[in-house]
């Protein structure tokens, strides 16, 4: 399915959106792209952001897109080290709370939480990061019920491969292509939105026969990039395969899982990471994600753009061709 898109942001580069709508208003929290100088590897060191932006809009495909200016930088968090990647903001009670994570000064990726009383910012940092906290890519789930849950983990740069059992390990470790591959992470966040309030679980992610997915199948399983959304009363777990570059989902009856591999939301882009939101808006769906087409290819100068999505009549996302 070939659809129209729009890039959001067309003189900067920004990547990586979490988008939610608040008061009727669309508000984007992408990642903040720049050229620093520091040379491409696996470890993803070369994706060097330091500070958040703001965007929102009335109209997704046509409307001005406001940009809200610096909200959040590196130098203003007490525990940094280096490279602010992709956050997500949840609101609660009047307050806004943004997810971000940030390199320590140890060059340990932990995810913290900043806190503004309106969804424009700016955002204060707490002063440390989140209680056992670790990995990338901090998703947050409103379930409309009171309930809150992180989705979070990302492989290779995203040092998910570290941990297992939400303890480090002395050597990262990946699993055979054959076991079971290694899953995101879901939490309960705690009353006053600044902790995980149990333990994070492994989510898990099923194949057609009731099987986890393996390492080895890299067309399907987790890499990184978690998004949590409702459809139908069915919670739709979507996610990037990393290396095969592709966004996939999977669905379940609750925010834990297990859930079920479904099939691929959008074929490869321009560019190594793919990346996304998925948000209702004015009665219509859309896909949020980014590309490298703008840059010329440069993996790591991303731009932001949006297309709508759609399901079918059983409600499976229709795959979306690269736009």
């Amino acid at each position: 399915m070939e659809k129209k898109f729009r890039y959001l942001v067309p003189g900067d580069y920004m990547a990586d959106p979490a988008v939610h709508v608040f008061d009727g208003k669309l508000y984007i929290y992408p990642s903040h792209d720049r050229e620093s100088g520091v040379e491409e590897n696996d470890n993803g060191d070369h994706f060097d952001m330091c500070d958040y932006h703001v965007f929102s809009t009335e109209d997704v495909m046509n409307g001005t897109v406001t940009d809200h200016g610096v909200v959040l930088k590196v130098s203003d968090i007490p525990w940094a080290g280096r490279q602010l990647w992709d956050c997500d903001v949840a609101r609660k009670n009047g307050n806004y709370y943004m997810y971000f994570p940030l390199k320590d000064q140890n060059d340990i990726f932990r995810i913290g939480v900043a806190v503004s009383d309106c969804p424009e910012g700016p955002f204060i940092p707490q002063p440390d990061p989140m209680r056992g906290s670790y990995s990338i890519d901090p998703a947050v789930f409103d379930d409309g019920n009171g309930n809150y849950y992180m989705y979070f983990g990302g492989l290779w740069g995203g040092q998910l491969q570290r941990y297992r059992n939400n303890k480090a390990l002395e050597c990262a470790a990946f699993p055979a292509d054959g076991e079971p591959a290694l899953p995101s992470r879901v939490v309960k966040l705690s009353d006053d939105m600044l902790q995980f309030a149990e333990e994070p679980r492994p989510l898990v992610i099923l194949d057609e026969h009731g099987y986890p997915l393996t390492a080895g199948d890299n067309a399907r399983r987790f890499f990184e990039a978690s998004w949590m959304h409702k459809y139908n009363g069915k919670y739709y777990f979507s996610y990037s395969t990393g290396d095969t570059h592709l966004l996939c989902y999977a669905t379940g009856d609750n925010p834990y899982g297990p859930f079920t591999y479904q099939g691929v939301i959008l074929q490869p882009v321009v560019g190594w990471t793919t990346h996304h939101a998925i948000v209702e808006y004015k009665g219509k769906w859309y896909l949020f994600h980014h590309d490298c087409v703008p840059s010329g290819g440069i993996t790591w100068l991303r731009s932001l753009k949006v297309c709508e999505l759609e399901y079918d009549a059983e409600g499976k996302i229709k795959t979306i061709e690269s736009v």
